[in-house]
């Protein structure tokens, strides 16, 4: 779709608005601005979960008002960071992921094989029979909620297919980063699960646990490694969250401009950031940060972070949902269309590509619901109770924007356009007045 002629910009606005309605593209936009915003807590649970074992007081993880009050410093200390250009902070989060994810990582990934090739024991059992799930059941699926997360993001990179000398290399390109990140996700977690007891996995930090459970073997100090990687971890995704504070809010700012939100909202400071947008993303990440810490009780870590990070899934396959099913309005009413790239030359397996990523989406989107079964009854009923109610509230939020759509485009002096008919809407290029195309709303999360 990126390829068509008028629509290399403006992303997921672009295309869902093109082919099922402006109302539409600006829910889809919506939605994928407001996942990374929910995702924000997930990567909150996560630093404060390493920094519990790197300071030894697990006080801090466990308990939800001190958790909370340090979710609270980690935002808005970085939204502060951010009021005085990028440049700064961008060389920051450039070297807190690369202390703080591929050395971790890659160390991980070596000491595992070399505990694997010593002959060590897993606690785990991978065969033919083992391979596969024994149930098939919601509570047993979700379980690979978070591994969606592992291909978040991948339609940001679409709007520059035109700009390829051979844009047919996109999609083997794209095949080929799908294969390194599910490896490194097996990976990594069968290195938890095969050294670490069931009983003792933190969701938000198992994976430190993990590198103390395999360094002993080799005669170094447990301590000194889950303390150190805790601290490493911890640096690399406040690096992440930095990035992320930046990069999707510019969409919303073009959006902004464009009268999708208040006008107070389009307006920089004097540096060119975007404060107002930041700080309602802020209070947004804090609302959903007391409702997740402060719902699901004391000594919920797990229950926390399961919810935040079903939630975060939820919403970014409501938004591929809506991706897919205009893509396959485009192949069945919108042939005249010129593009400079298709996904197969056959027609019949563009459209087979098309149905395939709307169940696959639909099918993520459902099993998110699905409490895991891991989970006490009680553990249960407010995984739901939590995840059902975040999800509503946000759902609407676009909606429910949209309705001042005209009255915001008025004050900035916008045009909206009459009703098209449906031929007008659908071929009206990119960028014109009245289609009110986001320029640059795509997801750019390169680090995730």
């Amino acid at each position: 779709m990126a390829s068509i002629d008028g629509w290399s910009k403006g992303g997921i606005f672009t295309w869902a608005r093109n082919m099922l309605g402006e109302k539409t593209g600006w829910a889809a936009l919506f939605y994928q601005w407001i996942h990374i915003t929910v995702g924000m807590n997930t990567m909150m649970f996560f630093i404060i979960g390493c920094l519990s074992i790197s300071i030894d007081m697990p006080i801090i993880n466990n308990n939800p008002a001190i958790k909370f009050m340090l979710m609270m410093i980690i935002l808005w200390g970085l939204i502060l960071a951010q009021q005085h250009g990028t440049a700064v902070t961008g060389k920051i989060a450039q070297w807190c992921f690369s202390l703080g994810v591929i050395i971790p990582v890659f160390f991980l990934l070596i000491i595992f094989v070399i505990y694997l090739a010593q002959g060590n024991p897993m606690l785990i059992n991978i065969n033919m029979h083992t391979l596969l799930p024994k149930s098939w059941s919601g509570n047993v699926l979700v379980g690979f909620v978070p591994f969606m997360l592992v291909f978040a993001g991948a339609e940001g990179s679409a709007p520059h297919v035109k700009n390829l000398k051979n844009p047919r290399v996109y999609p083997k390109v794209m095949i080929a980063l799908a294969i390194c990140a599910i490896a490194s996700d097996i990976i990594g977690s069968m290195a938890i699960a095969g050294t670490i007891p069931a009983d003792k996995i933190q969701l938000s930090d198992g994976i430190v646990y993990a590198y103390g459970e395999l360094v002993q073997r080799f005669g170094i100090s447990v301590v000194i490694v889950e303390k150190l990687t805790g601290f490493l971890l911890a640096i690399g995704v406040l690096g992440e969250i930095s990035s992320w504070v930046v990069g999707p809010n510019a969409g919303m700012f073009e959006a902004a401009k464009s009268g999708f939100l208040p006008p107070r909202f389009s307006k920089a400071n004097k540096y060119g950031i975007e404060t107002n947008v930041m700080i309602l993303q802020g209070l947004i990440v804090s609302a959903m940060g007391a409702l997740l810490t402060f719902g699901s009780g004391k000594n919920s870590s797990n229950l926390s972070f399961q919810t935040a990070i079903s939630l975060t899934v939820a919403l970014y396959t409501l938004m591929y949902v809506l991706l897919f099913a205009s893509y396959l309005v485009l192949q069945f009413k919108h042939k005249e269309l010129n593009r400079t790239f298709v996904a197969a030359k056959s027609s019949l397996f563009r459209k087979v590509y098309g149905v395939l990523g709307l169940v696959l989406s639909a099918f993520g989107f459902v099993v998110t619901f699905f409490p895991p079964a891991e989970l006490a009854p009680s553990a249960q009923r407010t995984y739901l109770l939590l995840l059902g109610s975040a999800f509503v509230i946000v759902v609407f939020i676009p909606f429910v924007l949209y309705r001042y759509h005209k009255k915001w485009a008025g004050e900035l002096g916008i045009p909206v356009a009459q009703e098209l008919s449906k031929e007008e809407k659908n071929v009206l290029p990119a960028g014109s007045q009245a289609a009110h195309v986001v320029s640059g709303t795509h997801d750019d999360k390169s680090s995730h």
